[in-house]
């Protein structure tokens, strides 16, 4: 038995819940991880797991191992990973999930600078605003807007998203420019409902002028999970929308979106890069944060 393989899977099922999760992001077939779990328990003399059809808990004896064995995994990647000299460039493969409009406005027309300065880091890009499971689908990162919910995830911020309110020429044709944010909730307008991945509600407008701040819903018609497609729908004249200025900057250019409410402020959206507080935090993974949060302060 290697000792080390089997505690990386023996923590692996840990962190999914499952064999056959953990045997799917180790690569390896769920009778292989079974076994140096099996293997495992039988060098400890204890048992680790109680599995039952549906799911899989920790012994009283497992955790007390658990915490153990995730450090002394991660000193064993750190010393390997100090075996190379600080001139060695980061190099493998780096898994991460992003937004959609993030991916499409700012990283993506960014990663030739990337490559540039670590060629040989092989990014794989998962694109939604749907959450996903960091640990089950072996993700290195992710990237979200928002104050950070899940507490199994280490946070990074790495910069801060400023909002504006708009609407297309068209919509403020037929509809006429409201005076005040509180004209949203009104029957002669309609906003575009974003709907929030993890509750389903939609997101509300919390804005400020001097002492006054008031938070508005707006009435709306059509709500939408995806940050692409709300700015669609923004677009083509089906309600105001609430949308970071990166997104806004280029139809508001060419005059297809009309900024309201200008001397209103609107709350700022914090940005985190967010990561599994289990693993190593790779050569690669460390210079992507630096790289990305030097985007978003540029």
């Amino acid at each position: 038995m290697d000792r080390f393989d089997a505690m990386r899977a023996f923590v692996r099922v840990v962190e999914t819940g499952s064999f056959t999760k953990a045997a799917q992001t180790l690569q390896l077939g769920r009778t292989r991880v079974t076994e140096l779990v099996q293997q495992l328990e039988a060098h400890l003399r204890v048992r680790l797991l109680n599995r039952t059809t549906r799911q899989v808990n920790l012994t009283a004896e497992g955790e007390l191992y658990y915490p153990r064995a995730v450090y002394l995994l991660a000193e064993l990647e750190a010393a390997e990973a100090s075996l190379s000299t600080a001139t060695d460039a980061p190099r493998g493969r780096l898994r991460i999930d992003v937004p959609s409009p993030f991916a499409r406005l700012l990283l993506v027309p960014a990663l030739p600078d990337f490559h540039a300065r670590y060629p040989d880091i092989e990014l794989q890009i998962g694109v939604s605003d749907r959450e996903v499971d960091v640990i089950g689908d072996n993700v290195d990162c992710v990237i979200r807007g928002g104050e950070p919910i899940e507490q199994s995830l280490v946070a990074r911020h790495i910069g801060d998203l400023r909002f504006g309110i708009h609407a297309s020429a068209g919509y403020l044709e037929r509809h006429g420019v409201p005076a005040h944010p509180r004209e949203l909730e009104g029957p002669d307008h309609l906003t575009v409902g974003f709907l929030r991945p993890r509750t389903g509600r939609t997101r509300r407008f919390v804005m400020q002028r001097g002492e006054e701040q008031i938070d508005v819903r707006g009435r709306h018609v059509i709500a939408i999970d995806d940050g692409d497609a709300y700015l669609a729908a923004g677009l083509a004249g089906l309600g105001i929308i609430c949308v970071p200025e990166y997104m806004a900057a280029a139809p508001a250019a060419r005059g297809e979106l009309v900024q309201l409410f200008d001397d209103w402020r609107i709350e700022s959206m914090p940005m985190h890069v967010m990561f599994p507080p289990t693993r190593h935090v790779s050569q690669r993974l460390r210079v992507f944060i630096d790289w990305v949060t030097a985007l978003m302060q540029a």
